[in-house]
């Protein structure tokens, strides 16, 4: 048997994993503030970490470029 609150937490589930921004699946979700979203969700939300560190190493390098 499946039950609503399983369809629920399915549609987060997929749309995180999905890229969809955390406040976006909250709102969505009910929830009164995108942290319940987290705490419930977290492990689900992609690592950007890669990204921010290929930001931050491009601004670096045009830092050193421009000198």
């Amino acid at each position: 048997m499946i039950r609503f609150h399983d369809l629920r937490h399915s549609h987060a589930s997929i749309l995180l994993s999905g890229g969809v921004d955390l406040v976006k699946v909250a709102a969505r979700m009910g929830h009164t503030s995108p942290k319940k979203t987290l705490e419930i969700y977290a492990h689900l939300v992609p690592n950007n970490d890669y990204d921010v560190a290929d930001v931050f190493e491009m601004a670096l390098k045009n830092s050193v470029t421009d000198l």
